[in-house]
């Protein structure tokens, strides 16, 4: 389980961990986007040159915007005096207020002001105290020396904060900042060793939700450290180069300039988060640490996350926090803070029926489309102001206010009569062939309404999620957080997180309330439902006073309900439909038409790229821009562009466990019986893939091989050169039987039909030639494309033929049987035609689909059925080499001479994950987890698709590797009484290409065992 808010938000000081903690001051303490610059030992003098005077002891903070001092008795309040509200400032003379700017006797500073805020007093966390009327301060330093500077700094501080407009007072703070910033550097007496080498120095900032710090950050040979510029909350943080697991560069205020640093693999909160000034910076340290990583911790990307999702090797859970990861979410940035989906939408029953699909929130939806109503009004709002463009479409309104009721989200019927194509929209820009198409026609509503709107265009007033929404549910345990955000006070205890079953309600009737929820609500932490700091939030109209927050009646306790949140979130239905929701906040659906069809756009500010706050030359507008962005609330960072796969369904699961098979249970005696003898006997072969070792060798083509098929019976291999020969060689004699010769240009692919009869041959001279095992001659010769034949597939007596003529053809017809026979006529029953020659074809289990991939480095998938293409995936640079779909064919799995496994998903065409070596891989054997392949070096390689990396690499040649094959099912499990230690796994693989005759040379075959 990742850490939770309390470790995210560790820089804040909540009630139950500062009881014996002298030090309270915290940086939540300032306004949003103001900085901490330094501290000065003083006493606050009280009634000063009166018999009543008084010492309060305490530090005294000079912030960008404010001065703050925080008494070292806890009784005493701390004292917030905003710069803004100063009306004077300067030494405190003898005379008092009227001699601020004359030498002063003793370290005094004086502030007369206006407004004062007084904030945990006793320690206890509320919201703040304010005080009006003009008052004077007096601070006395310890060290009077400074009195002159520090005077100086709140003067220009104060110059700063009376500034009228907004961008001109963030300019000068900015330009003193830079200047401090400028006057210092790292203190390399911090390193940890004196051997230590600096690799680079910046300027930066720490990011913690809300505030950020600046300082100089560092790296070195072994260590990355950042240094604040006010020693707070402490000198130096460092962390281990060593210590590092991943690294991701950050999108901040939608500028390109965070980084942030995990020292865990799977916790949702990082051990640091670093904003930089410049994005030169950012990438040069992005490099230094990704360089020392890059031999210690294997990359991770959103693709191979997916993987594992579909295969079962991650929760619904955790891939939701890797998406959010990858996306730019992070705890560290509420206004980016990880977002997780409502699943259940009733919490009125007594019982949470799971297997009840009326349970359950409506996943391809966003939170605002979800009330068909209030949808409804959302749509029509945007019609009426159509109707005030064109003012003679009047008519219309009543009859889309009732295509809207009745076709969300996309029936036929309006009060019970299906709607005519006479019953047109009179408005010009809907034309009449949606009519027929209620969902169509909405989709046109939609769009149109999208497109005449005024800038800047959007659908809904506020986001699912934002810094009011993430401490809306959270201020039971971070209630400084909310203070700070709202200037000091918690919000109306009405509108407080009262009730799971009010906030559903209220997202799903409210007129601007669209929130989805967060990852607490499906962890194992209830301290954000319980008020357990004794906090004082209010009191509601009712009378009632807000405490913990008021739960379903199917939940027992705060533990019961986060374990059914759990159980929701990883139950079937949530399972089958969560891509739908990944559309949304992810993938396809988050921008562009797709996105307005969903009724899933929100402000422009929230997207990246949305607007270049670089290129905004107003200061005012910049600042207001940055301001909004930070504190509306953004949309992730899209991910998939295509739509996302859906989850293998837990029936599927049992066939695809990882193939990490343990070795040592297969010794054990009770596990050589399976119901399953075919499926059981795979599992096993595939898990002891690694042991491969090299088992015989054979010369027996002058050139290289191009194809292998191996007899059910396992006796007979039969192999086809670029030496023009099809070859038949005996296992058990270990000789050659026979060598054919059809023409004089190479075989290019070579394959058994059923029984073992019959050897079907492809060839560069255009032809595809069967040759009769029980005659020993050509029975057959289908002259079929106009370049050469690549590749030939059969299944239930049709030929699938790949050709260098950028066609692949399907053909139906059954060979001849007897030598003499009348020959059988191939009827052509679908061309498939491609931009560039065809190298290589697949077919799926039950042969309704076929892949192909191209000189080009495509991948397509097709429908045999209807022989149209699915999907059209560019996913190479060279030459596709090979493609197999998986047992269950949900996924391709393609290798190019580019180096790269890819791993499609069938149903989205997406590809969902990538794996590089540092050769082209020209064939392979899978079982949907493992791929075996044969790569150009003549090396076998045994990767593990779902960890993501290569688990071993296998001499088998010394020349190219061009086809794998392994024999059929039955032969891979040995009889019971054959002890597992002499148990082999025969895999015949081919040796192409050219080389110094030695066992690895062209026209070599290799059995391994």
């Amino acid at each position: 389980m990742a850490r939770n808010m309390h470790q995210a938000f560790a820089g804040a000081t909540l009630v139950g961990e500062t009881q014996h903690r002298r030090e309270r001051f915290s940086l939540l303490l300032l306004n949003l986007e103001e900085y901490y610059f330094e501290q000065h030992t003083a006493n606050h003098i009280q009634h000063k040159g009166s018999q009543n005077e008084r010492k309060i002891r305490g530090s005294l903070k000079i912030c960008s915007k404010s001065v703050i001092f925080e008494p070292d008795a806890i009784s005493q309040p701390i004292i917030k005096i905003p710069l803004r509200d100063c009306i004077k400032i300067g030494k405190h003379g003898e005379n008092g207020a009227n001699r601020h700017f004359a030498k002063a006797i003793s370290g005094g500073i004086s502030l007369i002001f206006s407004q004062v805020y007084f904030i945990k007093e006793h320690n206890i966390v509320a919201p703040y105290k304010i005080e009006r009327g003009t008052m004077e301060y007096v601070f006395e330093l310890d060290v009077s020396g400074k009195v002159e500077d520090v005077v100086e700094t709140l003067l220009q501080l104060h110059r700063a904060s009376c500034l009228d407009k907004l961008g001109d007072q963030t300019a000068m703070i900015t330009a003193i900042l830079q200047s401090r910033l400028a006057r210092t550097s790292f203190d390399k007496n911090r390193f940890q060793s004196v051997s230590e080498k600096l690799h680079m120095e910046c300027k930066a900032e720490m990011v913690t939700p809300l505030v950020t710090n600046p300082g100089h950050a560092c790296i070195t040979d072994t260590t990355l450290y950042f240094q604040p510029l006010n020693g707070y909350p402490k000198p130096m943080v460092q962390i281990t180069l060593h210590d590092i697991r991943r690294i991701y560069k950050r999108r901040h205020g939608l500028m390109p300039l965070g980084l942030e640093v995990f020292c865990t693999e799977d916790d949702l909160c990082s051990d640091v988060y670093l904003k930089f000034y410049e994005r030169q910076d950012r990438d040069d340290l992005y490099f230094y640490i990704a360089t020392y990583l890059e031999h210690h911790v294997a990359e991770r990307t959103a693709e191979g996350y997916t993987l594992q999702w579909q295969r079962g090797l991650l929760s619904n859970y955790q891939y939701l926090l890797h998406l959010n990861t990858l996306a730019d979410r992070s705890c560290n940035d509420l206004s980016q803070y990880p977002v997780f989906p409502w699943v259940v939408s009733d919490y009125s029953s007594s019982e949470l029926d799971l297997s009840n699909p009326g349970t359950f929130r409506d996943l391809s939806k966003p939170v605002g489309a979800l009330n068909k109503q209030r949808l409804e009004r959302l749509l029509v709002r945007g019609l009426r102001f159509l109707m005030s463009e064109q003012p003679g479409s009047l008519g219309c309104l009543k009859l889309v206010s009732s295509r809207l009721r009745a076709s969300i989200p996309g029936e036929t019927e309006v009060s019970g009569r299906t709607l005519a194509p006479s019953a047109l929209c009179p408005l010009p820009s809907f034309p009449c062939e949606f009519s027929c198409s209620p969902s169509a026609f909405l989709l046109t509503i939609q769009e149109t309404r999208y497109q005449e709107m005024p800038e800047p265009k959007f659908m809904y007033g506020s986001h699912y999620s934002s810094p009011g929404y993430v401490l809306f549910y959270l201020v039971r345990i971070a209630p400084e957080y909310m203070l700070c955000l709202q200037n000091g006070r918690f919000d109306n205890a009405d509108r407080m997180f009262n009730s799971i079953a009010e906030t559903w309600k209220n997202c799903l009737d409210g007129a601007t309330d669209f929130k989805e929820l967060i990852p607490e609500f499906y962890g194992d932490d209830v301290s954000f439902l319980v008020n357990s700091l004794k906090l004082d939030l209010g009191k509601r109209q009712g009378g009632q006073m807000v405490d913990d927050v008021e739960l379903p009646p199917w939940a027992q306790s705060p533990e019961d309900f986060l374990q059914k949140s759990r159980d929701a979130l990883e139950s079937d239905y949530v399972s089958e439909h969560l891509h739908e929701w990944i559309d949304l906040v992810f993938g396809y659906k988050q921008k562009g038409r797709d996105a307005v069809g969903a009724h899933n756009v929100f402000h422009p500010l929230t997207y990246e790229g949305g607007v270049d706050l670089n290129s905004t030359e107003d200061p005012d507008e910049k600042v207001a821009m940055l301001t909004q962005i930070l504190e509306f609330g953004q949309t992730p960072k899209q991910l998939f562009v295509t739509p996302h796969p859906r989850r293998i369904t837990p029936k599927f699961k049992r066939l695809f466990q990882p193939s990490s098979y343990n070795a040592s249970t297969a010794d054990s005696p009770g596990e050589e019986s399976f119901e399953d003898l075919t499926e059981e006997s795979r599992t096993l072969a595939w898990s002891n893939i690694t042991r491969l070792q090299l088992h015989e060798q054979h010369k027996i083509h002058k050139e290289a091989v191009t194809g292998i098929a191996v007899s059910r019976s396992g006796s007979s291999v039969f192999t086809t050169s670029q030496d023009s020969t099809l070859k038949m060689f005996s296992k058990e004699s270990k000789m050659l039987q026979r060598s054919i010769s059809f023409s004089n240009m190479a075989l290019s692919s070579c394959l058994l039909l059923p029984g073992d009869a019959t050897v079907v041959s492809s060839s560069w001279d255009n032809n595809v030639y069967f040759y009769s095992i029980a005659f020993g001659r050509r029975q057959d010769t289908l002259m079929g494309h106009d370049d050469a034949v690549s590749k030939i597939c059969w299944h239930d007596n049709r030929l699938y033929s790949a050709s260098w003529d950028s066609t692949v053809k399907v053909w139906s017809g059954v060979p001849a049987e007897m030598p003499g026979s009348r020959r059988h006529q191939f009827d052509l029953l679908a061309e498939l035609e491609h931009d560039v020659s065809v190298d290589t074809i697949s077919l799926s289990a039950a042969s309704t689909l076929l892949a192909s991939g191209t000189k080009e480095g495509t991948v397509t998938i097709w429908d045999l059925t209807a022989a149209t293409g699915l999907h059209q995936i560019p996913c190479h640079s060279g030459t596709v080499c090979d493609t197999a779909f998986s047992p269950d064919s949900r996924h391709v799995l393609s290798a190019g001479e580019d180096g790269c496994l890819n791993v499609i998903d069938v149903q989205t065409g997406m590809l969902i994950s990538s794996m590089t070596s540092d050769e082209p891989q020209r064939c392979f054997l899978w079982d949907g987890n493992s791929v075996l392949s044969g790569s150009q070096s003549g090396e076998l390689l045994v990767w593990d698709l779902l960890g993501g990396k290569i688990r071993e690499r296998i001499q088998g040649h010394t020349g190219k590797l061009s086809a794998a094959d392994l024999p059929p099912p039955n032969l891979l499990f040995p009889p019971a009484d054959v002890p597992f230690s002499s148990r082999k796994l025969p895999v015949c693989a081919l040796c192409r290409g050219r080389s110094p005759p030695d066992p690895g040379w062209p026209g070599h075959l290799h059995r391994l065992g």
